[in-house]
């Protein structure tokens, strides 16, 4: 069976003298894994398409148990990324990311959508790479089942305060009043709004806010603190990103 599907490719290697081995999340299946004969010939139509950040559109075969793409057209391939060490180095973590937490086998258009909005923010300068980070690690982890509890203090109720207190481990959020004696993180007004809105807001609604570059470098790191700490792993193009800004 030939199928037809759009992916971004998320992981690319290189095997024998010409061929490539690539992840991609598509839009039908989630992340497949595929074999790309030629891909590395330079009079290959498939040379930019199944390159890393390349979004595609692929035709694939089922070859045993191993998909195959017998051919790739290039829709859109983030030429603004790949100028720039902090760009270049987060888009390859948000890839990490899809690799560890997208599905296999199911649906993936939400997620492919996040990603294709974000690089294309990424490539073109639209908003700070903190903003971009954060925004990616928490949608992502929502759409995949991570969702902290974020609407009020959860022994209360209290919507907001001018403080509020995270609980990473537990992915619960306290007014001032009720806040545990420890384990919790201090977040201003602004990056508790700024998390409620990505996590909850619509799609095409999900880039739209505006924070202090203090208030973004707090989103940016509770984000990631908490990322870390539901996936329990550390990602190698993360440190790449951070010794870059």
């Amino acid at each position: 069976m030939r199928l037809n599907t759009d992916g971004l490719i998320i992981k690319e290697t290189n095997v024998g003298d010409a061929d490539r081995f690539v992840t991609v999340l598509t839009r039908d299946m989630g992340v497949i894994r595929a074999f790309v004969r030629g891909a590395r010939s330079i009079k290959s139509r498939s040379l930019s398409a199944t390159q890393l950040l390349g979004y595609s559109r692929l035709y694939v075969f089922m070859s045993r148990d191993t998909y195959v793409i017998d051919e790739a057209e290039p829709i859109e391939v983030f030429f603004g990324v790949r100028g720039d060490f902090t760009r270049t180095s987060l888009a390859m973590y948000f890839c990490e990311l899809i690799s560890e937490l997208a599905p296999e086998g199911n649906d993936s258009q939400e997620i492919l959508s996040l990603a294709l909005n974000t690089l294309y923010k990424l490539s073109n300068n639209k908003l700070p790479t903190h903003q971009l980070k954060a925004i990616f690690e928490m949608r992502l982890l929502s759409l995949t089942g991570y969702m902290p509890a974020l609407v009020g203090c959860e022994h209360c109720g209290k919507y907001s305060d001018d403080t509020m207190y995270f609980d990473v481990e537990h992915s619960q959020l306290y007014c001032s009043s009720c806040k545990p004696s420890q384990h919790t993180f201090a977040l201003g007004v602004g990056v508790v709004t700024a998390l409620r809105h990505i996590c909850l807001s619509d799609p095409e609604k999900v880039f739209s806010f505006t924070l202090s570059a203090a208030g973004l470098k707090s989103l940016s790191e509770i984000s990631e603190i908490y990322l870390l700490a539901r996936t329990q792993r550390r990602y190698k193009s993360l440190d790449l990103y951070k010794s870059f800004t």
